[in-house]
């Protein structure tokens, strides 16, 4: 499997680059910033980094609103920046992925700001307009995932426009062929200049349904989502209509045809739907998406049961694709809180880590996991988000993962930044900082490190099937197979001690050392696992 695609089995590391590193003392991080931060990026065993926007925009949705497709926002610094951080991530045998959010632009778009002006210009249908009801009333009663209506009135054409996330957010028209072929050329940008991938924001948004039909209602007791909690007036809809429409399959062609002209280069799809794990599992038959990943794992259900559910469930529909698996990103609380249960330590964290990259599949693991941060608790005054400001007190939105990056545990910003902070930097951080871990041999930093470079010498781990071992709550166990090799993985997810009788028909086991968790022990078939505790082992 030497011969893999680098994506295949890839650990990618998400920066957000608001929260990295400032390097000119506005508070907000830079291009620069991350930069100066590869060695470190490089040094913690990843393969690949997925820097979130960048772009040009208006910061609404900070940087998912984007102004122009093909420039970078002076808050993060200019297109030789980027050229330089490619360059040098490339030398240091990083790939780079960059996010692209293709289904919506920022209202401040030329695109846009041409397109409202009249019914009858160039770019007149270039974005989703529809007139009103003959009360005056929206068209339909899709809604918008950050609260109200998905459609907002423009004076200008006299009509309403679609916006599945904020207002300023229009949704662009993908039944035009035009707007495709604009779509296709930006991101043709960013492949000639030699990214190795993208990371496609919401890409299941792109169409819509053309009739504009009623999303019908979901019962109370169904109301769960991925990405917005049940009081959340989107979940009281089954969105049918305003996502995941079948036009999308073909549009999703022809990205995979342009990205095949450009070999190694690989598509990230996040997918979040009515069933995310049958889509994911859609989006990635041949000829479309590299690979797939949804919000199953970023839940707060952390038993074996469910993870080993939600593995079951995607392989069992997905035949032909390859799945990423993430358990952090920008937009959820932190794992280490949300599994946590308000006991995070150490131990966890890197248990953590190890058990999501033992899954079949790719990884993606944000920023800060390496260090093993919890969810900030931040005051009303000092939120930025404006899904946490209009959803509080009951959301508090995602600001409270997107705080600063503590680098030094010697100054009040902890070396974040020489100004004051978009975000505060929490206190309880400080005494994370990576300064403080580099030096400690037990610290998260080092235990997440020691597993990725141990990760890379086990080509099971990386490409191997998964058969999972039915054990009883709270130990996840399955095997991973590739070309002879056996590798039994087993985890304790919780603090106490357990005891569980494996399979004989498992065979003769030979411990695996070096990846640095707390190991169990082996007595016959009765496999003892410590709080929090693991065991690796080949498998004759």
């Amino acid at each position: 499997m030497t011969d893999a695609p680098w994506w295949r089995g890839a650990v990618t590391y998400q920066i957000y680059p608001r929260s990295f590193l400032d390097t000119n003392g506005d508070g907000v991080g830079d291009l620069p910033g991350i930069i100066d931060r590869l060695d470190y990026v490089a040094g913690l065993g990843v393969d690949a980094i997925w820097i979130a926007p960048f772009f040009k925009s208006p910061m609404a949705d900070f940087g998912y609103d984007i102004a122009d497709y093909r420039d970078v926002d002076p808050l993060f610094g200019t297109l030789a920046d980027f050229d330089r951080l490619l360059a040098k991530a490339h030398a240091l045998g990083l790939k780079v992925m960059i996010d692209q959010v293709l289904s919506h632009t920022s209202a401040e778009h030329a695109w846009f700001r041409e397109s409202r002006e009249s019914r009858d210009n160039p770019k007149a249908d270039w974005y989703v307009w529809a007139d009103a009801k003959d009360d005056g009333s929206a068209p339909n009663n899709w809604l918008s995932l950050f609260g109200g209506s998905a459609w907002q009135w423009e004076p200008r054409r006299g009509q309403y426009y679609l916006h599945n996330f904020l207002t300023s957010q229009p949704d662009l028209n993908f039944y035009h062929p035009d707007v495709r072929a604009a779509i296709l050329d930006s991101v043709r940008f960013w492949l000639d200049k030699g990214v190795d991938g993208f990371r496609l924001d919401a890409i299941n948004f792109c169409f819509h349904d053309r009739e504009l039909r009623d999303n019908p209602p979901k019962p109370k007791e169904k109301r769960t989502g991925r990405g917005f909690s049940p009081d959340n007036p989107y979940a009281f809809q089954y969105h049918y209509y305003n996502n995941t429409r079948p036009e999308n399959l073909a549009f999703l062609g022809e990205l995979r045809a342009l990205m095949d002209r450009y070999p190694g280069a690989a598509t990230l799809g996040e997918i979040s739907s009515e069933d995310s794990l049958a889509t994911m599992a859609e989006y990635t038959r041949p000829g479309r998406l590299h690979m797939g990943y949804s919000f199953e794992l970023l839940t707060d259900d952390f038993s074996a049961a469910h993870i080993r559910g939600t593995v079951q469930a995607l392989e069992a529909q997905m035949t032909d694709g390859w799945p990423c698996w993430a358990i952090s990103n920008h937009d959820v609380e932190r794992v280490l809180t949300r599994w946590g249960r308000g006991r995070p330590s150490a131990q966890l964290a890197n248990l953590l880590t190890a058990m999501v990259c033992s899954l079949r599949g790719s990884v993606c693991v944000y920023q800060g996991e390496e260090l093993g941060l919890t969810e900030a608790e931040l005051p009303y005054e000092a939120l930025q988000d404006p899904y946490g400001i209009a959803f509080w007190p009951q959301f508090k939105g995602r600001d409270g993962c997107r705080t600063p990056m503590p680098w030094s545990d010697v100054d009040a910003q902890a070396g974040f930044s020489g100004g004051m902070p978009w975000l505060p930097v929490p206190a309880e951080h400080h005494a994370l900082a990576v300064s403080r871990q580099e030096a400690d041999p037990h610290s998260v930093l080092n235990g997440f490190r020691r597993f990725m470079h141990w990760r890379k010498s086990q080509p099971a781990l990386r490409w191997g099937d998964i058969a999972f071992i039915d054990t009883a709550e709270p130990v996840l166990a399955f095997t991973r197979r590739l070309a002879g090799q056996t590798v039994l993985v087993a985890f304790n997810l919780a603090d106490a001690e357990v005891a569980i009788d494996l399979p004989a028909e498992l065979g003769e086991q030979q411990p695996l050392d070096g990846h640095g968790l707390v190991a169990g022990r082996l007595d016959g078939r009765r496999l003892h696992l410590p709080g929090h505790g693991a065991w690796f082992a080949s498998v004759a």
